[in-house]
């Protein structure tokens, strides 16, 4: 497996950080764990968090794809984390209709960030990468997926966003070799919590179920795509933030899984839901973009070198996730009465 990283305490030294989709979800919360840290934090991201104000100490609005912005923003920074990404769950990436800007867009964006943070003097740069870009065709049986970090190749994602994805991991890791920077790559599993995109077409599994079974009356019904029998792990945020924290303070430079081995079908992910917000509710399945039939965090690596793994069940990440959902909703609800009044 080969020798065992150094696993390290969180390093004390304060470095100038930045957080690149710092607009987004975990990287919004990676602001909030590097500023808890002490470190200095310059935020970058096309749009304001829509739920948050990460309290960075720069917040800079600009789009990541101009050359000009990134060559300013990465000076003077000792490490970069790169979360930005054109991206979104089921709905968005698996239908095919974004293919080209998802590519595009996120190839830019990781282009940009090593080019011109290598120009000026970064030395260690984070990679956010999925497991999007593990193989199709070990993802087929619902009950025995494979996706150990070794098993990457030869590649097959099942979609353009996993191609990108893959296709970054070597861009970094080209740059390692070649231009005396460190570099440090997760491959995450689905990592959900408050503060994420719940509506709209861009939200996972967790936040739109979160968000039907909010919404329906008790004794109703939800939609769910396909027949719910495919598999998934979740990831809670804050499980997610300690990883990579983990990760860039060792000395791993392969890419490692951060998710959780706790593995559930979608219907019984929709089921704990229900559970969790006291209503009982029938399941419809209908048509949809489903992506691969089986995915499950192998933490096997992650333990052996970084020592690490979740420390909390799927059921209390979704307990504090449905409530912050909740109250969007009642919120959502609220506003719209208020406009029709």
């Amino acid at each position: 497996m080969g020798p065992k990283c150094q696993k390290g305490e969180f390093a004390m030294e304060t470095k100038r950080v930045l957080v690149n989709g710092a607009g987004g979800f975990i990287a919004g919360h990676m602001v909030k764990r590097l500023k808890a840290e002490g470190h200095w934090v310059r935020a970058v991201d096309l749009k304001p968090h829509e739920f948050a104000k990460p309290p960075a100490d720069e917040f800079i609005l600009g789009d990541l794809r101009d050359q000009q912005l990134v060559g300013d923003i990465v000076e003077g920074i000792d490490e970069v984390y790169q979360f930005a990404a054109d991206m979104g769950g089921a709905g968005y990436i698996f239908t095919g209709e974004h293919d080209a800007q998802v590519m595009h867009n996120s190839a830019t964006i990781n282009l940009n960030t090593l080019h011109y943070g290598v120009k000026a003097g970064v030395k260690k740069f984070f990679y956010s990468s999925s497991a999007c870009m593990y193989p199709e065709y070990n993802q087929l049986d619902p009950s025995n997926p494979k996706c150990s970090e070794d098993s990457a190749y030869p590649a097959a994602p099942d979609s353009e966003y996993g191609w990108e994805k893959l296709f970054s991991e070597r861009l970094y890791l080209a740059h390692m070799r070649n231009c005396d920077v460190q570099v440090r790559i997760a491959r995450f599993h689905n990592i959900f919590g408050p503060e994420g995109t719940w509506c709209g077409g861009r939200e996972k599994a967790p936040a739109a179920l979160c968000r039907k079974v909010a919404e329906a009356e008790d004794g109703g019904e939800i939609e769910i795509w396909g027949d719910g029998e495919q598999t998934r792990s979740f990831l809670y945020i804050d499980e997610c933030t300690d990883g990579v924290r983990r990760l860039m303070d060792s000395e791993c430079a392969e890419p490692l899984n951060i998710g959780s081995e706790e593995m559930v079908t979608i219907n019984q992910l929709a089921w704990m839901i229900m559970d969790i917000a006291g209503k009982r509710l029938e399941i419809r399945h209908i048509p949809g973009p489903l992506g691969v039939r089986g995915r499950n965090s192998d933490n096997r690596l992650i333990a052996e070198r970084l020592g690490w793994k979740p420390s909390r069940p799927l059921r209390e990440g979704l307990t504090k996730t449905y409530a912050w959902i909740s109250e969007q909703v009642r919120a959502a609800r609220t506003a719209e009465v208020a406009t029709i009044a």
